[in-house]
């Protein structure tokens, strides 16, 4: 009879820690925890990103850690300094963001994975249909993976790798908008 007893009571604990288990994502965080870092950095990202607002490029700006390391690849390239990154971020606002008419920011899909109670991972797809200043329907778009952590009440970018689309051949059919890269997201060559 103890046997059973004993047998019954690693049963029982193994289907506790199993239960335990499934109600949390390995992070040390709850299902429902995880869901709401997910949803605040999700509307962040979005916010910052709405092109119909105000200060756009701030707001993306804002999305970056104020302080110390950022690390950013694209196009090839990795970058540490925290003012080429921001740097990077003000030109493609200035030289391609700005001169869009009618730009809609669109995601296509993000998925935001919470590592801890401190540390997240967004991957999002996303394209920008709008008008050149001629007039002419244009898209830009691509992938974009950035790693957030929480700096006091806020979830900031420390790292981040940007995948354009690939760029399409130029169609006489202007029903067709042309797709092309992300040009003001990496630096002019100097």
């Amino acid at each position: 009879m103890r046997g059973r007893v004993c047998a019954l009571l690693l049963v029982f604990a193994g289907v506790l820690g199993l239960a335990t288990a499934c109600g949390r994502n390995g992070s040390g965080l709850s299902s429902r925890d995880s869901t709401r870092i997910a949803a605040e950095i999700e509307q962040r990202v979005k916010a910052a990103y709405d092109l119909k607002a105000p200060d756009v490029e701030q707001r993306m700006l804002g999305l970056y850690a104020p302080t110390g390391r950022i690390v950013s690849a694209a196009s090839g390239t990795v970058m540490t300094s925290r003012d080429t990154i921001l740097g990077g971020v003000r030109y493609f606002w200035r030289q391609v963001g700005s001169n869009m008419r009618d730009p809609k920011w669109i995601w296509d899909k993000m998925v935001v994975d919470v590592l801890s109670p401190n540390a997240a991972v967004m991957t999002a797809a996303y394209h920008i249909p709008h008008l050149t200043p001629r007039g002419e329907p244009h898209v830009l778009g691509g992938a974009w993976t950035a790693v957030f952590e929480r700096r006091g009440k806020d979830w900031v970018i420390v790292q981040e790798h940007l995948s354009d689309l690939p760029q399409q051949p130029a169609t006489s059919d202007s029903s067709h908008a042309a797709h092309d890269s992300m040009p003001g997201m990496k630096m002019p060559m100097q």
